[in-house]
């Protein structure tokens, strides 16, 4: 007979303790510990992830004698789209999708829906009714799209059903946290329930050969809700990233089995829908009329895009007499260190000084290569000598304030001549025979961070 009791998760691992345990006896991480209440004694029949997809015995075999299809990938009508999944999506694959409440998950995934009419997709919705998603569908354009096909179930093995009677091209959960096994006793968005459900998404995409893509809530922290093995059984993690109160939204791979990692694809929130920037360094660069100090323009790279974006900063005079120290955009330990060059190495004194700054867009940039971008800015401000439009940057600066070259130097200098720039400043060490020959822009070698004031600002800069 089955009975009720009390099991301890890692939401990390997703390991399973008898008691609460403060660091897991697994992964040894701390304070993961999730307390849920099982059925016991009512037998799975699907619960072990590594059982074989075709449900016959499996048998080792010599690499030299394995066979396989060229990976086929189907084109989701959407550059953006491609470009982070690596070329298209692959058949049978499964791509875990988080982001914030709102952010447009939901808005993005009915529109790969909907944008390929020869592409039959099941949406399935746990949150929304079928007149929500019909509302929706109207707004993005796509009310009468035969191709689309609406299940409202939260069931996974009734889900599962419906995916072997109507063989569809792609599958769309919305989303993982709603779903639930009868296998398992509690509640649905558990640890366990995740698990149970993710693996048998999991079997029925290898067996069919049907993509499947899978929304995930994420927690406060940014993390996507649930246990950390569930980002190990899908082939794809994207985050959807933005601003509440900014139009752009940022896809990036997180990890891909069949691409690269880190590639990004940017959109803009519109009423009816979300709209493709191929372009995102005329959307990143201010238009302003006048020259302005603190803003200085950086050439960054996200997989293999480069782009251009634009670094705002504001020096003061600490009123407190506690330095305060704030970056948007960008990791605030970077920034300490990159003042502390500054101090060290330029000889500006920064410790009673307010440092505020931003990267324009609302994007989160962890290049290094925008060190020297920064500096300038920084340097811009607390100078009040403004730097001329026509100029960019790029480089990484080393703690001893050597400027190091930036990775794929060549492919940021194109992309500043591509955009109009006349003159771009890199690391002396990455100079090549590749960017001597790039056209339009004039490139400006500097091996050291003193260099930005003495050779640039005063240069270039205007008071």
């Amino acid at each position: 007979m089955a009975k009720t009791k009390e099991i301890f998760f890692c939401n990390s691992c997703g390991n399973e303790q008898p008691k609460w345990f403060g660091k897991c006896p697994e992964c040894e991480e701390w304070g993961t510990a999730t307390s849920e209440s099982v059925v016991v004694g009512k037998k799975s029949s699907s619960s072990s992830i590594s059982q074989s997809l075709t449900g016959e015995r499996s048998a080792p075999i010599a690499i030299s004698k394995i066979t396989y299809d060229n990976t086929s990938r189907i084109d989701m009508k959407m550059e953006e789209v491609n470009r982070v999944l690596g070329g298209g999506l692959v058949e049978g694959s499964l791509i875990l999708l988080g982001g914030e409440p709102g952010i447009g998950k939901s808005t993005l995934t009915l529109q790969l829906a909907l944008a390929n009419e020869n592409l039959r997709t099941l949406y399935v919705s746990g949150e929304e009714s079928a007149a929500q998603i019909k509302l929706r569908a109207e707004r993005l354009g796509g009310g009468d799209a035969e191709n689309c096909i609406i299940l409202t179930e939260t069931s996974v093995d009734n889900i599962v059903a419906h995916i072997k009677n109507i063989s569809p091209s792609m599958v769309i959960i919305d989303s993982i946290q709603t779903l639930y096994s009868e296998n398992i006793g509690n509640s649905p968005g558990g640890v366990s329930q995740i698990r149970e459900c993710a693996g048998q998404l999991l079997r029925v995409a290898k067996q069919t050969n049907i993509p499947m893509f899978i929304i995930g809530h994420i927690t406060k922290d940014g993390t996507i809700a649930g246990p950390k093995i569930l980002e190990h059984i899908v082939d794809v993690v994207l985050q959807f990233e933005g601003d509440s109160n900014n139009v752009y939204r940022i896809l990036r791979g997180i990890k891909n089995r069949f691409g690269a990692t880190n590639e990004i694809g940017v959109f803009e929130m519109r009423n009816e829908g979300m709209a493709e920037i191929h372009n995102p360094s005329e959307v990143l660069l201010t238009h302003f009329d006048e020259l302005l100090s603190g803003i200085a323009v950086g050439a960054t790279i996200e997989g293999v895009r480069s782009y251009l974006i634009e670094t705002q900063a504001l020096v003061s005079n600490a009123a407190y007499g506690v330095a305060q120290r704030s970056a948007t955009g960008f990791d605030n330990k970077r920034l300490n260190m990159l003042l502390a060059v500054v101090e060290k190495r330029i000889g500006y004194k920064m410790q009673t000084k307010d440092v505020f700054l931003n990267i324009a867009g609302g994007f989160k940039v962890n290049d290094p290569g925008l060190d020297i971008a920064i500096i300038s800015a920084i340097m811009s401000s607390a100078l009040d000598i403004s730097l001329p439009k026509d100029i960019a940057f790029a480089g990484e600066i080393g703690l001893s304030g050597e400027v190091r070259p930036a990775a794929r130097t060549e492919s940021r200098v194109q992309e500043a001549a591509r955009l109009g720039f006349k003159r771009i400043v890199v690391s002396k060490y990455a100079k090549t025979p590749q960017i001597s020959k790039i056209k339009g822009i004039e490139v400006v070698y500097i091996s050291k961070v003193e260099e930005i004031v003495k050779d640039i600002l005063k240069k270039y800069g205007e008071l």
